[in-house]
């Protein structure tokens, strides 16, 4: 099969990116014929066939400066011209049987999808996130959970100015997306892969296209190591240090556990400056900062622990933080949100606490800390759920049975095509 996968950012830039790049060579080493396209950009990975076709390179985070270039970057994000002409010209060179679109957002835009449409290619598209039902893709208000988008349309992005209490940069988003939904920008695609039961939900309650959705978690290709054969010591955060992962929390739950209790965060992000403050502050000598480290260092920091953590005060979709540590043999303490209770069952592969308690959370850590060894075992019971359930093996032919199914004329049997731990 020849696929076209299609995201904004070609390199690893983030989680989609990742997990786009995977598939893809997972998906070459199952015998398709894979090519990409996106956006020019300096760091897109090194000769990419169809990059003549693809649309020039634009900065968004933060805007242009001037208000000509705020303008044409506006409208871009709304309707790609560029784009457009752009997919026209990958679809004629690479003659794809199915096209795979990822994020698509702002600097691609849904423009890309009409194209496809006219050329009688099947279109699937992996939602990484709540874009089509909030406009801040976050479904957070001034760092607060909130779904008012979700149930009373994207315009309530003015209203409550939750693109970083700006009224001119929520405005241009809630626009946006309601000019999408008027346009009907998004019906090109056959069908919505979600990684969580929980997104999925989110999109039916928004009306996004419900009868498209169909849920395949992610997947971890496991540590080839064996999994640690002793307990563990202390705990890890792997991830960005940003306001909505809650780090805070985890920090202030630190101090409040025993003084046995240590902490390594690998990542780095806007609050990590203030994080270090607060570390010093409530848990002095007892919170290591790694910054952003490679990945077998992270693995390498997961195996050493009892636990990760995962203190989330946002919708989580499914974290691969959580399968990383899964696939090690290590349990994981997370947030009761989101999509996480999809992976982390209480009692069986970790412990789920309420968002925002760091007092509830230092418990949860304390407990584990005193049974390293019950730890353990919950660590081994994940790595057998994320083995059985959740391999790259199945992940690709959870995908074929999609891509077939779009291929043959038939909506895939969502049955088939899902999975969850939930309950295992």
């Amino acid at each position: 099969m020849r696929i076209l996968h299609v995201n904004k950012f070609l390199y690893r830039r983030g989680g989609a990116e990742g997990y786009m790049l995977d598939v893809a060579e997972l998906q070459r080493q199952a015998g398709h014929e894979v090519e990409f396209f996106g956006m020019a950009h300096p760091d897109n990975l090194p000769d990419l066939s169809l990059a003549h076709t693809f649309p020039p390179h634009i900065e968004l985070e933060p805007p242009p400066p001037g208000a000509k270039s705020k303008v044409v970057a506006g409208a871009r994000m709304v309707w790609s011209r560029s784009s457009e002409a752009g997919i026209r010209q990958a679809l004629r060179a690479f003659r794809p049987d199915v096209v795979h679109c990822h994020n698509i957002y702002h600097q691609l835009s849904p423009a890309v999808l009409r194209p496809i449409a006219a050329a009688g290619v099947p279109c699937v598209m992996t939602l990484h996130d709540y874009k089509l039902a909030c406009p801040n893709y976050q479904m957070l208000d001034q760092g607060r959970i909130c779904d008012a988008c979700v149930t009373s349309g994207p315009l309530q992005a003015l209203r409550h100015r939750c693109k970083d209490g700006s009224l001119g940069a929520s405005a241009l988003l809630g626009v946006e997306s309601w000019l999408h939904r008027r346009m009907g920008a998004y019906g090109p695609v056959d069908a919505f892969i979600c990684p969580s039961q929980f997104l999925a939900d989110v999109m039916k309650r928004a009306g996004v296209f419900p009868d498209r959705m169909q849920v395949v978690n992610h997947f971890v290709i496991p540590d080839a190591s064996p999994p640690p054969s002793r307990p563990g010591l202390g705990f890890v955060f792997g991830g960005r240090l940003s306001h909505e992962k809650g780090i805070d929390v985890l920090i202030r739950a630190i101090g409040l556990s025993g003084p046995e209790v240590t902490l390594d965060i690998a990542g780095d992000g806007p609050q990590r400056t203030m994080l270090e403050e607060l570390a010093a502050e409530v848990a002095p000598e007892r919170v290591r900062f790694h910054g952003r480290i490679e990945r077998h260092e992270l693995q390498r920091l997961m195996r050493a622990a009892i636990a990760s953590v995962v203190p989330s005060r946002w919708y989580e979709n499914q974290p691969m933080t959580i399968l990383e540590s899964l696939g090690i043999g290590t349990p994981v303490i997370a947030s009761r949100l989101g999509g996480i209770p999809e992976l982390v069952q209480e009692g069986v592969n970790g412990w789920l606490v309420d968002p925002e308690d760091p007092r509830q959370l230092a418990q949860a850590l304390s407990a584990a800390a005193a049974s390293p060894q019950a730890a353990r075992d919950m660590g081994l019971s994940g790595r057998r759920i994320v083995m059985r359930d959740l391999s790259a093996d199945r992940h690709v032919e959870r995908l074929d049975h999609i891509y077939r199914g779009q291929l043959s004329g038939t909506a895939a049997d969502s049955s088939a095509a899902s999975t969850t731990t939930r309950g295992v």
